[in-house]
This record gives C-alpha cells, sequence and structure tokens, in this order.
C-alpha cells in the first residue's frame, strides 16, 4: 500500500492556482488508470485504486496548504506506513515550468505544505517536484503561487500531467528513471535526427546509337556536302 499526496488548497477559488498543480497531478492519474470515487477521508479526500501490481491511495489534503501534514500524517497512521511509503507531488519554484523532479527526503525549501508534512512524518518520504518557474523576486512569490496559470501555460501543463501520468505505474513500482523517462516523453517528444532527402531525379536516358546504313560511296558523298 502506498500513498500519493497532491499539495494544495480546496475549494474552487484555488482551483486552477499554481500552487495546485499535486491536485492536477493525482486529478489525471485517477481519471486515467479508473480509480475509484473521491471519498472524504483524513481531513481530505481519496480516491483508491492499483497502478501496476501497487494498491494505491490518491489524498488531496482538505486543510489547506499549511496544515497539509495532518491530513497526510493521520493517513499514513491508519494505513501503519512509514514515511518511504508517502510520494508527496507540488510545485517546485526552483524549476523551470514543465519539469519535474523526484526526490527523497531533504529540507522544504521554505514550501509550506512540505513544512508541515515535515512536521507530522519527518522528511524520509518522496517528493516529486513540479516545476513552475519563479516570479524573479521573493516578494512577488506569494501571489504568483495564488494566481492561476497563464492560458499560454495550458500546453505544457497538459504534456506534464499526461506524462506523469503515463510513468504513475513505473513510480509506483519504484522505478523513478521510468517515471522520468515518461514524463519527458510527453514534454520533450524524441525527433528523427534524420532529415528525409528529396527525391532524386531520374537519370537522363541516353538515346541509343543509330546503326549508319549508307554504303562506303554514299559516306564519302555526304562529308563533302
Amino acid at each position: 500500500m502506498q500513498i500519493f499526496t497532491g499539495l494544495g488548497n480546496p475549494g474552487a477559488k484555488y482551483a486552477g492556482n499554481r500552487h495546485n498543480i499535486g491536485f492536477m497531478a493525482l486529478d489525471r492519474i485517477a481519471e486515467d488508470h479508473g480509480f475509484g470515487p473521491w471519498k472524504s477521508r483524513f481531513q481530505g479526500h481519496c480516491a483508491e485504486g492499483r497502478l501496476g501490481n501497487e494498491k494505491v491511495l490518491l489524498l488531496k489534503p482538505g486543510t489547506f496548504m499549511n496544515l497539509s501534514g495532518q491530513s497526510v500524517g493521520e493517513a499514513m497512521r491508519f494505513y501503519k506506513l512509514e514515511p518511504g511509503d508517502v510520494t508527496v507531488f507540488h510545485d517546485e519554484l526552483d524549476l523551470a515550468p514543465g519539469k519535474c523532479r523526484v526526490k527523497v527526503g531533504g529540507g522544504h525549501a521554505g514550501h509550506n505544505g512540505l513544512r508541515s508534512i515535515h512536521a507530522h512524518i519527518g522528511e524520509a518520504y518522496r517528493r516529486v517536484r513540479l516545476g513552475i518557474g519563479h516570479p524573479g523576486r521573493k516578494e512577488l512569490v506569494a501571489a504568483y503561487v495564488l494566481h492561476d496559470f497563464h492560458k499560454a501555460d495550458q500546453d505544457w501543463l497538459d504534456d506534464l500531467l499526461r506524462g506523469i501520468s503515463d510513468g504513475a505505474p513505473a513510480l509506483a513500482g519504484g522505478d523513478q528513471s521510468g517515471f522520468q523517462n515518461a514524463v519527458a516523453r510527453r514534454v520533450a517528444p524524441a525527433r528523427s535526427s534524420k532529415t528525409p532527402k528529396p527525391d532524386a531525379p531520374a537519370p537522363k536516358q541516353e538515346p541509343e546509337p543509330q546503326t549508319d546504313t549508307r554504303n562506303p560511296l554514299q559516306r564519302l558523298a555526304d562529308k563533302f556536302r
């Protein structure tokens, strides 16, 4: 049993925010992999299903971002799991938009959702860091993460979410490279390095030599004409 947690803020007001990309990732996984209906549990909303051979609980905390650890900790204790059985999907300011990285352990880098989870279950859980870019100045961060993705972001965002869903079974199975490759195939699909060459023109047909049927006297006469 594993718990995949997406971080975000509950309610329609926040649904399209950059801060809610973790919720978006779980919604795409649930839809694509036939998870059961979302139910109210563990101070949030959960959906159960399977990814490959693994049983997985998708959890979207309903406690608001800075209290996310309450929900995650409650679910983890209920199933008697360890922090290593928990994967958290969250927005990452320090990655360019559309980038995705996986790591285990480490600091929370000031992210309020991760800070709360650290306080409730420690730091030895797996994170899927989803790049949203940085506004450039620290004082702009709060407004930036609580603002909806722009229309121009929708293409890369959709590719990223599809890639996460494609790779979710590999991630659940412990194959982080397989997960990253699945994301990369969506975000930066491989292109052929060979440029097709135009069709070569057909070779010119040389005319067949004509047989000279003149007799020697005719050839001599023609020479002096």
